[in-house]
């Protein structure tokens, strides 16, 4: 007790306080900043995770804003298709006009002409002017670019999405099993000997009833049916009934629809009284005397090995790398055929990682008048002044095909830039808030301060300073009793 070289309960009073006041400090800047991880010495591990958390946070906020901006550029889209759907409706409207030919003069016949140019005018500029943030938007740009299709097998090639990952380019393989067939009846037209017959024949766009004197020569009765093909959707040849197995006795009539597939139809159907009309299927055999229909077939095949929808000489592929569809050229039969998908399309990035999971491609089809249609039916810049299809040619039926066609593939775009809004734009901004939600409440318990449990601590450590300092005095002036040892 007499020493006073080595003060100890000053040493002692002193490593203490110094601790306190270490805590004191901590809960200090833990209150200022509002963060219990301020350096990676606070907490190494929880720092490590908590670094992890905001990287995915941050990649998720972005992800949310990739997301609301691509909602933007597909409504952006959509309202100029919607003007293209528009003027679509007006100008099937002025050829349905100008077909009323009995009432309508030829000046107002050219009238109209000059809408439907001006028309298909406003389309093309509207395909060269709907932008967003300067990228172009329905003027092809964003369609898919295919290279190896083979016209001669291929009509048309539609591609919808493709994912390319990190792939320079997506090979398709088409394979046919089954070809697309029409309806089709056979009629040895000699059999009716000096019967007459009265029938009603109907295909897909009507019925229509007809009547053959006896003796009538097959010529005479393929032009009738011709002459009313637009009203059934059927047509006929002479010379192809042939007996199996015999070509030799190529004669008669051959009843045709005019589109392929399955909803596509021939019926022939004897009126009471009246007969025989004995009919023939595609391979001879017979099909009855009347009364009779057979449908068409649907193609079957594949697209890089996966099964695929078919719809007459149409064939379409939905998966998750690849959204198709292809109409298949009336000739091609069956085998295979192979292009490849090489560059286009809209790519999203709508998820917190770079990869092909987390991505979104959609294709967006030029609106140019050239474009708009298919070489089967035709292009809806036939319509214009001069075109195959205007009204000065009075194909007003082939031209409605046309108009059928392109406001089909204008509505189909709409309705799939909607399904990707709806279906995977929005359903993906509400996971990925869920995930930012979570994701930031983990990474405030690990970093965030506690106030209510940091505010006990900056009492706690206050009091034990001042307690400190006051025991450091005491300690201090303790030393000073050895004066009285010295007679003081």
């Amino acid at each position: 007790m007499g020493r006073i070289n080595s003060n100890i309960p000053a040493v002692t009073a002193g490593f203490q306080l110094s601790r306190n006041q270490g805590s004191l400090a901590t809960a200090l800047q833990r209150l200022s900043t509002g963060l219990r991880i301020n350096r990676g010495s606070d907490d190494p591990a929880g720092l490590i995770v908590s670094e992890r958390l905001r990287s995915e946070i941050s990649a998720v906020s972005q992800a949310i804003s990739n997301s609301e901006r691509a909602i933007n550029v597909i409504a952006t889209t959509e309202s100029g298709l919607n003007e293209v759907s528009s003027l679509l409706t007006d100008i099937q409207a002025l050829v349905v006009e100008a077909a009323n030919a009995g009432a309508f003069s030829e000046e107002e016949t050219d009238a109209n002409q000059l809408q439907i140019d001006s028309a298909i005018d406003s389309i093309s500029r509207i395909a060269n002017t709907s932008t967003f943030a300067g990228r172009k938007l329905l003027d092809g740009s964003l369609d898919y670019f295919t290279s190896g299709v083979v016209t001669s097998d291929l009509a048309s090639v539609d591609v919808l999405e493709g994912n390319f990952g990190t792939q320079p380019y997506i090979p398709v393989n088409i394979s046919v099993s089954q070809s697309a067939l029409q309806a089709e009846l056979q009629f040895e037209a000699s059999a009716t000997g000096s019967s007459t017959i009265s029938l009603d024949l109907q295909g897909p766009d009507g019925i229509i009833p007809l009547t053959f004197p006896a003796n009538t020569p097959d010529n005479e009765i393929v032009n009738q049916i011709n002459s009313i093909a637009d009203a059934t959707g059927i047509t006929a040849s002479a010379n192809a009934y042939a007996t199996p197995g015999d070509p030799s006795t190529a004669s008669g009539v051959v009843f045709l629809s005019r589109e392929y597939g399955s909803d596509a139809f021939v019926s022939v159907t004897l009126a009471n009284g009246s007969g025989p009309f004995p009919l023939s299927k595609r391979d001879g055999t017979p099909a009855g005397t009347g009364g009779e229909k057979v449908e068409g077939r649907d193609a079957v095949g594949t697209i890089n090995g996966q099964p695929t929808t078919g719809d007459g000489l149409r064939l379409s592929l939905t998966s998750f790398l690849l959204d198709l569809d292809i109409t298949l050229d009336a000739s091609f039969g069956t085998g295979n055929s192979d292009f490849a998908i090489t560059d286009g399309g809209s790519l999203y990035q709508l998820g917190p990682r770079v990869n092909v999971n987390q991505q979104e491609t959609i294709g967006v089809k030029s609106m140019q008048a050239n474009k708009l249609g298919n070489r089967l039916v035709g292009f809806l810049s036939d319509l214009q002044s001069g075109g195959t299809k205007s009204l000065r040619t009075g194909n007003f039926n082939q031209a409605s095909d046309v108009l059928d066609e392109v406001i089909t593939q204008v509505a189909v775009l709409r309705g799939r830039l909607g399904a990707f809004e709806r279906n995977k734009l929005q359903p993906n901004i509400n996971q990925l808030q869920v995930s930012a939600e979570n994701l930031t409440s983990s990474e405030s318990v690990i970093r965030d301060t506690d106030f209510a449990e940091e505010t006990t601590e900056l009492t706690r450590s206050q009091i034990l300073v001042q307690a400190g300092t006051s025991i450091l005095a005491i300690a201090n002036a303790q030393q000073q009793n050895v004066l009285s040892l010295l007679g003081g």
